[in-house]
């Protein structure tokens, strides 16, 4: 959607399909958990994690309903480097999230986990060298719009990281 914003009523929709979609899948593993005696994690921690993923998936969806709600016309290069970041992250998180299916390399899990904590503090980076530039318009009706956005799709980095933080922790419980 960022690196192409046309059509963006139609890309909000199905982002917030999506979202549905991980809305269902994370009420499923909490019915589950309630269902099953024996797990291959423990309970909390998969419950950590499913909340931890949805959280992810809730700020990127909430940010492309503002966008669309704000009327953003265009996106910017900010918002380009952070969606490059959250991708990255993702890509990681699904990395260490195959990893403890194999708990035989916690290292491997554990790099990826560094790897999104250096992510979410390049998107601290960005959101501040984008909040500098906003800052000197004087346009206030923009900067608040855009701030949000900045702050929400960074926020988004932060989620990641607490996902990062819970495969870190069942990695070192597990190893």
């Amino acid at each position: 959607m960022i690196e192409d914003y046309r059509d963006i009523k139609n890309k909000v929709h199905k982002m917030k399909q999506l979202e549905h979609r991980g809305d269902e899948i994370t009420h499923s593993i909490y019915e589950h958990l309630n269902r099953t005696f024996i797990t291959p994690l423990e309970p909390e921690e998969i419950s950590n994690l499913a909340s931890a993923l949805d959280d992810i998936l809730d700020y990127i969806d909430g940010t492309a309903q503002q966008m669309l709600v704000y009327g953003i016309g265009e996106t910017d290069d900010h918002m380009t480097e952070f969606s490059k970041l959250i991708a990255l992250s993702v890509l990681e998180i699904q990395g260490a999230i195959h990893g403890i299916r194999d708990m035989k390399n916690p290292k491997y899990i554990e790099e990826r986990c560094i790897e999104i904590n250096r992510l979410e503090n390049l998107a601290d980076d960005v959101l501040g060298h984008a909040l500098k530039e906003l800052f000197q318009s004087d346009d206030a009706i923009t900067i608040i719009k855009l701030k949000d956005i900045y702050e929400n799709l960074e926020n988004a980095t932060d989620k990641c990281e607490d996902a990062a933080n819970v495969l870190g922790d069942i990695a070192i419980r597990h190893s």
